[in-house]
């Protein structure tokens, strides 16, 4: 059952939005190469606790990280360790959430580190733009799966490949609330969504095969053909004339 938000809920929901993006802001500042995905994670956990919040990923089910740091031709959920060290060419999914005034915030962002492909620099280009046409005309009575429709029609007018085994969801007092927001879909179809629902809209883009497999730690997803695929969320406020984003 998708639980809409009242007012008083969103402007909750604010604070741990806005730990999130400040959060994604400071990594972005320092990844770089020669740092491991650890030291990412780190930094990920020091900034939100320093913010007074706590990171959500942390312990959720099991999840032994702050952060989900997912590189290359790993989709999502990777996770961190010492022994895997960022060069120059690789992109760098980090995906954050932050629990403060019992509410939780969810962003994403890919990071390219250094000099990268040329075709994957558009990969990471176009995975963001996909968030942005996934939210075109998004407001009150619009029907759910128009968000994931218009993310495919764009994703895939390049030749890339939509993740489906992973999607975006609704978010609140839970980390992953209803409904489930795919990136793929037929226009007009789903239920039509009200204003204050609030969502995690979040493209996984491939370069390659759309089709992923799950790691042996039972938490990080590759793509089944190795191509790099990149990721980016935002939570969001659907609106009676619009669409509000709190983590930018």
């Amino acid at each position: 059952m998708i639980h809409v938000k009242s007012e008083k809920e969103i402007e909750l929901l604010r604070e741990p939005c806005k730990i999130v993006r400040d959060t994604l802001s400071f990594v972005g500042s320092k990844i770089k190469a020669g740092m491991s995905t650890k030291e990412v994670d780190e930094l990920v956990e020091r900034y939100i606790r320093a913010s007074g919040a706590n990171p959500s990923c942390l312990g959720y089910g099991g999840f032994p990280a702050s952060a989900c740091v997912s590189v290359n031709e790993t989709v999502v959920h990777g996770i961190p360790d010492s022994q895997t060290i960022l060069k120059e060419g690789d992109i760098v999914s980090v995906d954050v959430v932050a629990d403060k005034n019992g509410y939780h915030g969810d962003a994403c962002r890919t990071f390219c580190i250094g000099k990268i492909a040329p075709e994957t620099e558009k990969l990471v280009k176009v995975t963001e733009e996909c968030f942005f046409k996934g939210i075109e005309g998004l407001k009150a009575g619009t029907p759910l799966y128009d968000i994931g429709y218009r993310v495919q029609q764009y994703a895939e007018s390049f030749g890339y490949g939509v993740i489906r085994s992973y999607t975006g969801h609704g978010i609140g007092r839970e980390m992953h609330e209803d409904p489930s927001v795919p990136n793929f879909g037929r226009k007009g179809t789903g239920v039509r969504l009200k204003a204050g629902t609030v969502l995690c809209i979040e493209p996984m883009i491939s370069l390659g095969n759309w089709r992923v497999r799950l790691l042996d730690d039972g938490w990080g997803a590759v793509t089944i053909d190795g191509s790099p695929a990149a990721h980016y969320e935002n939570t969001v406020v659907v609106r009676e004339d619009g669409v509000e984003i709190l983590t930018l």
